[in-house]
């Protein structure tokens, strides 16, 4: 075997200054066997070969990660000797005179080239996996490169195992040296001991019993396991050639600790973790491997993190190989809580029955997103579930309804629910008195609840009237549940002809007892049901009591609200409930109960709670029962109402201002008094109590003035913010202080409260039509005033001329006097 010198560098120069050097002598000889007029098709294809080696060499020498060791510029030294002798050839045409000769001398150049390269492949500490492969590929192309010539032959196996052998030995690296430098060489002999491994390997110049007998896996496993590893990925690269190459070697991994090591590269570069989970996948062939590889902490979560990422190579592996762990059960419960669901709804659908049952109850306790539960629907979590629980034993039933409980959380997945035909079942479930199947009653019960949001629970007509007959049969738990699933079906906008239905079958009085039981949730939704049926409907006058009682002393601000509520719908007609809530202190305790309430803190509750305080003060505030009015007042709801219209909800707001309406349309009526006090966080009258609308001393108390009330700027407040919904009730309270007898001291009293006119003339454009016929009879009271016609007018022209164009018949009467009052209509024209 031919002996190749290694050359000795020049130290004094930069190693990227060597390689710049290397490229120029390439250049030139590439040029040199292109241009030579010697037999060009030879010397073409090995012009060819140089020009490749050209941009491999920049990239080397831009490679800022490369070390520049002795070696290294070793082999640059020789692939610039070869380069050299090859120009020498080329330049030399005696040396080529013979055809014969000059094809042994170009494939002999080519092939020293080749060997060269592979002792510059095999110096390369730290280069870039990309180009080490570009050095790979050309070192064998040119090792296997034959000049077609009856004289020359291509190169055999033998001669290139051959070949490989010099260059470990060029190396200093002796196949009975690798296994001692794996184990005890430095970072450079072990990088170096690597590479000639993986040659060794490739070319079967070692086998499995080598391998073995040297303790190579154990080596390996050993150097990639210690903290100062710097080739991790190299060594995974030589153990999937290991396993590659022979099946007994990877009972060599299969061990506890050797796979443990190996899934610690999941969690590190992008490569290594490309190569790792390829070897698992390779691994995972062995039984014993999937038995442990679950058992590794943190192996699944990041299994299936690469699975979910960007990598296509790795994610793909990565999947393989959790369906491969994935016939383990606790393997596919460990990738549920990960967040990868698959395996889990496979074993639902194809497991044996303990299989399911695991599945099951796992996912009824497990902590879910909303997503997360969608995308259990979607994928086919919840009809496997529901045949568990029609054709399943005990354990079955009662894991698949939790599991089924928890999905329903997520609004998309009641209608698969329902969709799925379990309704029937649970009706039965509910009605059954078979002792095996009683603790089932109250998980279906539960679950009962949550579908009745469902809009397509209405298809079913008879199940409020099969739940009302379930009332009083069931467990206080179950009786809760029933309640509520009843409650959620009759609120929902489409239910009125089933509400009525219910009311027809004597809900009210199957209802009615259960508000004086002593369990809070019984009794909550008790009253949240009839809440929701009894507009404008009578209550029994035995019950109020109970209920005025629950506003009082319940610790529960959302049980009072569904109180005040029940109480609120009850007809204002209804004189005789009026009595007896006054009798029973319901105003006391409602003005005492908003007192102390903070409006800064406002819930779903809170609003609800002011809505129905705001609905019952119209009932004692009826402008035709003035002795009611006196006694609203002195019990302090004036003040209530003022906090309402400033900090209520719309609809709170409405409410309160059709309240103050019926007491302001009474204040010419009712009797002042000079020295009224009054306080409930309202502004204090004036000095002297004079009262600028009603030409007189007014007070709150005794003639409910809304001036002293200070309740006229929220009003407007209400005007100019963005809601609509009380616009109209505000307008009308607003209308009783420009009466007949009062319009000119209203005009100029509303006048002087600043942007109060604009907000008047705003609803002419953003009300509704009875808002809109409102404002203009307001408006048109102050016009009359031609002060105010010159001051507003020309703001009010534009918007009056539109709103006449659009030709409204119930506004054309007072749009025409307002356009005569403005001068820009005649008496006698067309449009009256």
């Amino acid at each position: 075997m031919k002996k190749i010198n290694q050359v000795k560098m020049d130290t004094t120069k930069s190693f990227s200054e060597l390689v710049l050097e290397l490229v120029a002598s390439a250049d030139e000889v590439a040029s040199l066997a292109k241009d030579s007029e010697i037999d060009t098709e030879p010397l073409s294809e090995f012009a060819i070969y140089i020009e490749k080696l050209s941009p491999i060499l920049d990239t080397l020498r831009e490679d800022k990660m490369i070390m520049d060791t002795p070696t290294i510029r070793s082999a640059i030294g020789s692939l610039e000797a070869e380069l050299q002798r090859a120009r020498n050839c080329i330049v030399n045409k005696s040396v080529c005179l013979n055809e014969h000769h000059r094809f042994d001398v170009i494939q002999k150049l080519t092939h020293d080239l080749g060997r060269s390269l592979g002792l510059l492949l095999f110096a390369s500490i730290g280069v870039s996996l990309d180009l080490k492969d570009k050095l790979g590929v050309l070192h064998k192309e040119m090792m296997n490169h034959s000049y077609f010539c009856s004289s020359s032959e291509s190169i055999t196996d033998n001669e290139q195992v051959c070949c490989d052998k010099e260059e470990l030995v060029i190396m200093g690296i002796e196949r009975e040296d690798v296994a001692l430098q794996l184990k005890y060489g430095n970072d450079d002999e072990f990088k170096n001991s690597l590479l000639g491994l993986e040659i060794l390997i490739r070319d079967k110049i070692v086998d499995c019993d080598w391998i073995t007998d040297e303790g190579i896996i154990l080596i390996l496993f050993n150097r990639m396991g210690s903290t100062k590893c710097i080739d991790r990925l190299g060594i995974i690269k030589v153990l999937r050639s290991i396993a590659f190459q022979n099946h007994q070697t990877k009972e060599k991994m299969a061990d506890i600790n050797s796979l443990t090591t190996l899934v610690k590269s999941l969690a590190r570069t992008e490569m290594e973790r490309r190569e790792a989970v390829g070897l698992l996948m390779d691994l995972c062939e062995l039984s014993s491997v999937r038995r442990r590889i679950g058992r590794i902490q943190g192996c699944i979560i990041m299994l299936v993190a690469i699975l979910n990422g960007n990598d296509t190579l790795s994610s793909n592996d990565a999947g393989k190989l959790l369906d491969a762990l994935s016939c383990n059960t606790q393997n596919a419960l460990l990738m549920a809580e990960a967040g990868y669901f698959h395996p889990l709804i496979q074993h639902l659908k194809e497991g044996s029955e303990m299989s399911k049952i695991l599945m099951a109850t796992a996912l009824s306790r497990m902590v879910l997103t909303e997503k997360t539960r969608a995308l259990l629907g979607e994928d086919g979590a919840i009809q496997p579930l529901v045949i568990m629980f029609k054709t399943g034993k005990l354990e079955g039933k009662l894991s698949a309804l939790n599991a089924l409980q928890n999905l329903s959380l997520s609004n998309k997945n009641i209608s698969y629910i329902v969709d799925s035909g379990i309704l029937p079942p649970l009706l039965q479930l509910l009605f059954s008195v078979t002792s095996s199947l009683m603790s089932l009653r109250e998980p279906a019960s539960a679950i009962l609840g949550t579908l009745s949001s469902s809009d397509s629970i209405l298809e079913h007509r008879d199940l409020p009237n099969q739940l009302l007959s379930l009332v009083n049969l069931s467990s206080p738990n179950i009786k809760c549940n029933i309640l509520l699933a009843l409650n959620s079906i009759l609120s929902q906008p489409g239910a009125s002809e089933v509400r009525a239905k219910t009311i027809q079958n004597g809900v009210m009085q199957l209802l009615l007892p259960l508000i004086s039981e002593t369990d809070t949730k019984i009794r909550m939704a008790a009253l949240n049901i009839l809440y929701t049926i009894t507009k404008n409907l009578s209550i029994e006058e035995t019950y109020l009591p109970n209920i005025v009682n629950i506003i009082s002393a319940s610790s529960s601000k959302a049980e009072k609200a569904a109180a005040v509520g029940l109480l609120s719908n009850i007809p204002i007609s209804d004189k005789k409930a009026t009595d007896l809530l006054k009798k029973l202190n319901l105003l006391p305790t409602l003005v005492t109960l908003m007192g102390c309430m903070n409006s800064s803190n406002s819930t779903t509750i809170t609003r609800w709670l002011e809505e129905s305080v705001a609905g019952i003060f119209i009932r004692f505030t009826l402008h035709s029962d003035k002795k009611l009015q006196l006694y609203a007042v002195e019990m302090g709801v004036i003040p209530i109402l003022v906090k309402l219209i400033s900090d209520g909800s719309i609809k709170a707001k409405s409410r309160a201002a059709t309240s103050l309406t019926q007491l302001s349309k009474n204040s010419l009526t009712s009797k002042s008094s000079r020295n009224s006090r009054w306080g409930y966080c309202v502004p204090s009258p004036t000095t002297d109590g004079f009262c600028e609308i009603h030409s007189r001393f007014c007070s709150v108390k005794g003639n409910f003035c809304l001036v002293k009330a200070g309740a006229i700027p929220p009003l407007f407040r209400v005007l100019e913010g963005d809601e609509r919904e009380a616009d109209e009730a505000v307008l009308v309270t607003i209308t009783s202080l420009l009466q007949d007898e009062i319009w000119e001291d209203g005009s100029n009293f509303i006048a002087k409260i600043p942007g109060a006119v604009e907000a008047i003339i705003r609803m002419l454009e953003v009300g509704s039509l009875k808002a809109k016929e409102t404002a203009l009879w307001i408006l048109e009271r102050i016009l009359r005033i031609e002060s105010y016609r010159s001051e507003y007018g020309g703001s009010a022209q534009l918007v009056l001329i539109d709103l006449a164009h659009k030709g409204e018949p119930s506004l054309k009467s007072l749009l025409a006097k307002l356009l005569t009052q403005l001068e820009l209509l005649q008496e006698q024209s067309s449009y009256f």
